[in-house]
């Protein structure tokens, strides 16, 4: 027989069984839709971080306290060794220090504190208070709504001045406009004078439910620090913002080097670490790419149920037709036509279920991200891998039912009644 042929048995066997037809592809169709579902599910997850991380600036490195055996940052010395100056960890001195290196347009340094806010009737407790610097705004790309940010001289003189996160000034104010009005921080007084730009969440924090005050305020306030005399006020962060045209990784040499110097270490025991947007998102995307995988394997099963439906039913389908199968014997049929008339039909069942399966998982997909919080991204080689997935299935699961197909008696097959 020719292919063209097998293929022609195997639709009007498929065609005359519609109902068991489809309920035999219901597996793969399921399998199929949930890989690509899955997946796109995960894939729109690490862009939806993408998104965010770059969202926070351009060409933007980050530095932060590192682990040692002696807490956070437990180096001995950040200005000379044994000879004196801060220890340990990221103080506001080695901020300070960066400034006077090349390509650097901007820099903003934090430092945070949990407190209860209060404004009229309204109290908001455990509120992410964050201290920082004038080029907070421009550094982490978040423009001023209303108002202004705080100034340099406010920063210096320890000016009791607050901005607002965008979802905490509605919560605080409502309608009411809050440039002016005075809130209580813990026990503090502060004058609100800007409110930011939404800015949704970023790696996990919610930006816009954040106050903001200056840094100056938040170690005399708020930072219950005794060694801060001695070791220098601690801060938990610092974002540097490079130059357009200056080599990110040169920066980022100078600023090893610098902190190294300060804090007395060599380049092997660093207590800070040195980070850029990209390798924040590649550590994301080696997070997000294990859980897509478990994804598909856990999608994958539904392939390999649907693939035994397939098996049992062409085990039905031969045991039903033993007497066709003994009369394509009797009039010339060779076992190979016998098994590949059979593997065909298992094969059109798989490959129409994932045909379907392809067209469900790609609207599913959609769908989802359009009727839920979760963004979603439909990757083109989850399609072919998941229709592939499917003919394999087919082929592999059918093969069996084929073969006890192909070794029947032709006599015994003509006397099965």
């Amino acid at each position: 027989m020719q292919p063209r042929e097998f293929i022609k048995v195997a639709w009007k066997s498929v065609v005359v069984n519609k109902m068991r037809s489809l309920l035999t592809m219901l597996g793969i169709i399921i399998g199929v839709a949930s890989v690509i579902i899955m997946i796109s599910i995960s894939a729109g997850t690490e862009a939806e971080i993408s998104d965010q991380i770059t969202g926070l600036g351009s060409n933007l490195i980050y530095i932060s306290p590192a682990m040692t055996q002696g807490g956070v940052g437990g180096a001995r010395g950040a200005g000379g060794g044994m000879g004196g100056g801060t220890q340990g960890g990221l103080v506001m001195d080695d901020a300070y220090a960066l400034e006077d290196l090349d390509g650097i347009t901007g820099m903003s340094v934090e430092q945070a504190s949990s407190q209860n806010v209060s404004y009229a009737a309204v109290a908001l407790e455990d509120i992410n208070v964050v201290g920082s610097t004038v080029d907070y705004p421009s550094v982490r790309d978040i423009p001023i709504d209303e108002g202004r940010y705080f100034t340099q001289t406010e920063v210096d003189r320890k000016v009791k001045v607050a901005v607002l996160g965008a979802s905490l000034a509605e919560e605080l104010f409502g309608d009411e406009d809050p440039i002016g009005q005075t809130i209580t921080v813990g026990t503090v007084k502060l004058t609100i004078i800007g409110v930011l730009e939404e800015k949704g969440l970023v790696s996990g924090e919610d930006l816009d439910s954040q106050l903001y005050v200056p840094i100056t305020v938040v170690f005399q306030q708020f930072v219950n620090d005794q060694m801060a005399r001695v070791m220098g006020d601690r801060v938990r962060m610092i974002y540097v913002e490079v130059e357009e045209g200056y080599d990110l990784e040169d920066v980022i040499l100078q600023i090893t080097l610098l902190l190294a110097r300060r804090h007395d270490l060599d380049l092997e025991s660093l207590d800070f670490n040195v980070l850029t947007q990209q390798d924040i998102i590649t550590t994301q995307e080696a997070t997000t790419s294990a859980f897509r995988t478990l994804l598909a394997w856990v999608a994958g099963v539904s392939l390999i149920v649907g693939g035994i439906g397939i098996m049992n039913i062409m085990l039905v389908s031969v045991t039903e037709r033993t007497r066709e199968i003994g009369l394509r014997q009797a009039i010339g049929a060779t076992p190979d036509d016998i098994r590949w008339q059979f593997l065909s039909e298992a094969l059109l069942l798989s490959l129409i279920g994932g045909l379907i399966g392809v067209a469900v998982g790609i609207v599913g997909a959609v769908l989802f991200g359009a009727i839920s919080d979760m963004r979603t991204v439909v990757v083109p080689i989850s399609i072919l891998l998941a229709f592939l997935s499917s003919a394999m299935v087919g082929a592999f699961f059918g093969y069996y039912p084929a073969n006890q197909a192909a070794q029947m008696d032709p006599i015994d097959a003509l006397r099965y009644e």
